[in-house]
């Protein structure tokens, strides 16, 4: 059965090649971006690829945004089975300095992942299926101290407990697990990283198309649970 799968912030970076990865697997792929002109190019450049790409506008820090799109692609005929939350910025102001960036950042990592859910979710758990990925960090694992940034090491610790939680709610063939990249050479890691984006996407794309039989509400990296 085809599968039609979202994929936020898209335009480049772990969710472009995410967005790859599953259009070769198989799925008809939904790559977003706030970006209305990045985002058609990136789509643009994977369909001259031969793959099903299409492109919708969504900005997860904004709830019309966010229900515009689903409003859209349901008027459209599409249903989204495999949601992947991608979408995340990376400040790196001082835990106690300035309150707009650390809001901003739990406006766009944590709660549009919450957004995100709350619109394509329900129709999953009506279908009967669905896979939702969290893209998370090590940076938000307790077990590795928090390690990164505040902002950012905050919101993806949040993101991680609305994993477990929103695993501990669903029925069904409905998954729900956060996947962590590790670190990766992109504009938000650095041309330094260890690791390329095609590894780096590898874990998300395999958590996105679990069989039935498959873990959910866990933390992810290099196909291996890790600790939270």
């Amino acid at each position: 059965m085809e599968r039609t799968a979202l994929v936020t912030g898209a335009n480049r970076g772990i969710g472009f090649e995410v967005c790859r990865q599953l259009a070769r697997a198989g799925a008809r792929v939904v790559l977003t971006a706030r970006d209305a002109t990045a985002g058609n190019s990136a789509a643009a450049r994977l369909r001259a690829e031969g793959l099903d790409i299409l492109f919708e506008e969504l900005d997860v820090s904004r709830d019309e945004s966010v229900r515009g799109c689903a409003k859209r692609l349901q008027e459209a005929g599409e249903r989204v089975t495999i949601l992947v939350n991608n979408a995340a910025i990376y400040p790196t102001d001082a835990l106690l300095g300035a309150e707009a960036p650390f809001r901003d950042t739990m406006e766009i990592n944590f709660f549009g992942a919450v957004r995100a859910c709350r619109a394509f979710v329900p129709g999953m758990i009506e279908a009967g299926y669905g896979r939702i990925v969290n893209v998370s960090s090590g940076c938000g694992s307790f077990s590795s101290g928090l390690r990164c940034d505040a902002a950012y090491s905050i919101s993806k610790a949040a993101l991680n407990a609305f994993t477990v939680k929103l695993a501990s709610e669903l029925n069904g063939d409905v998954k729900v697990n956060a996947g962590n990249p590790g670190w990766v050479r992109t504009r938000m890691g650095g041309a330094t990283a260890p690791k390329s984006v095609e590894e780096g996407a590898d874990t998300i794309v395999w958590l996105a198309t679990l069989p039935k039989g498959g873990p959910n509400g866990g933390f992810f990296q290099g196909r291996k649970k890790a600790p939270w």
